[in-house]
């Protein structure tokens, strides 16, 4: 499977310099080539291929005095905007026909120098490498220091160079890796995710949220305050801009983090690994949107997936209309009604439930039995012998 491995990159001035020109040119090229598709489309022509646009927009514009600057970068950048271009429309038109899955994609649009984020890439024709020293050897750039935190498991095929809206840049390298399978765990685990507690397990613990976005909210409240009342294209606003996006990748790294150590435990401590799988989008509408953004459960069940097909770990989603806090774990009586603050209720049966406990504990016998269906078992009970009082008709009309 592949992974990305990413690391903070210090450029000097003057690397940043020619890291901007890439940036810039790659924008301008990937415009040109929207634009050209776009005019196509409008006056009926066919759709333009990736060969004459290439010609096009890159090979004669280069000969021309006002794209000159183009030979300045690496081709491989502009190649690779072109590429990205292609995908875009490639997916806008899956989306428009059915073939891709999840919401209606909008269709490409044109990128701008105040995106929050400027990427470009080089793949293994561009002849990037990793120095005998531990620097990034970039075409047309030069050997750009890297903070390795840890060693590549394998060379990279590609490296993409990002700068963030806090003027952070990383280098993203993807990395085929192989599965590496854990010993076998005996335990099994289902997660119910909440807001009051981030994650709570089948086996009764509970992982408290930490709340980030919430612990910051005071210091980014009067950052955005100073950000407000600097003129509009000043330097000092730049500034202030800065500051704002740097609190803020403070509490995403932080955030990230966390679900880094949290998902890499569990998968570590357990064979198999069943999660609700719930509709994020819905809930950020409510009034619950802060918290629910702040917890960040979609990327956190994201790591759980990956990092259990890495470590050869079972993972699945549990049907997010399943009712696992409104079902009794005992008995399998279902609830009329289970409001949210209601958070332990008692069954008929005489169990008292704590709610999100319940529900793990539900997830996790629902993910079992999914796996046993996937795998061929039974879906309904096996049958057995009736006993002699209960053979035959009782109390039937021919009586």
């Amino acid at each position: 499977m592949q992974l990305r491995y990413a690391y903070r990159i210090d450029p000097t001035p003057a690397q940043r310099i020619a890291l901007a020109k890439a940036f810039g040119c790659a924008r301008v090229v990937f415009n040109d080539a929207l634009a050209l598709r776009n005019h196509a489309h409008q006056v009926g022509l066919p759709f333009i291929t990736d060969a004459e646009l290439s010609r096009r927009v890159s090979t004669q514009a280069k000969r021309r005095p006002e794209r000159a600057w183009l030979g300045e970068v690496p081709a491989v950048v502009l190649q690779q905007a072109l590429s990205d271009c292609t995908t875009a429309f490639r997916n806008f038109f899956a989306s428009l026909s059915g073939k891709r899955q999840g919401p209606r994609m909008a269709p490409p649009r044109f990128r701008s120098r105040k995106d929050r984020r400027q990427a470009i890439r080089f793949t293994k024709n561009a002849r990037f490498a990793v120095t005998a020293c531990g620097k990034l050897r970039l075409p047309k750039i030069g050997d750009v220091k890297v903070r390795w935190s840890r060693p590549l498991p394998a060379p990279p095929s590609s490296v993409t160079v990002i700068k963030d809206a806090a003027g952070r840049y990383f280098a993203s390298f993807v990395v085929e890796v192989r599965e590496q399978p854990l010993p076998t765990a005996s335990a099994e685990t289902g997660i119910d995710l909440g807001l009051g507690h981030f994650a709570v397990l089948a086996d009764g613990r509970k992982i408290d949220s930490p709340r980030f976005l919430r612990r910051e909210e005071k210091k980014l409240k009067k950052l955005q305050k100073a950000l407000s009342r600097k003129q509009k294209g000043s330097s000092n606003r730049a500034k202030a801009r800065v500051k704002v996006a740097r609190q803020h990748a403070k509490v995403a790294g932080a955030r990230r983090e966390f679900h880094h150590q949290l998902s890499i435990k569990i998968i570590r401590e357990n064979q198999a690994v069943f999660v609700e799988d719930l509709a994020v989008k819905g809930l950020a509408r409510t009034r619950l949107a802060k918290s629910v953004h702040d917890a960040g459960w979609s990327s956190f069940v994201s790591m759980l997936e990956y990092k259990a097909k890495l470590y050869g770990r079972q993972f699945a989603k549990v049907g997010r209309f399943f009712p696992s806090s409104k079902l009794c774990s005992a008995c399998g009586t279902v609830a009329e009604t289970m409001p949210l603050n209601v958070r332990e209720w008692s069954c008929a049966c005489g169990a008292i439930h704590d709610r999100d406990v319940n529900a793990a504990i539900n997830i996790l016998a629902a993910g079992r039995a999914e796996r046993l269906n996937a795998c061929g078992g039974p879906v309904r009970p096996p049958l057995a012998a009736a006993r002699a009082e209960e053979a035959g008709s009782r109390g039937s009309a021919a009586a």
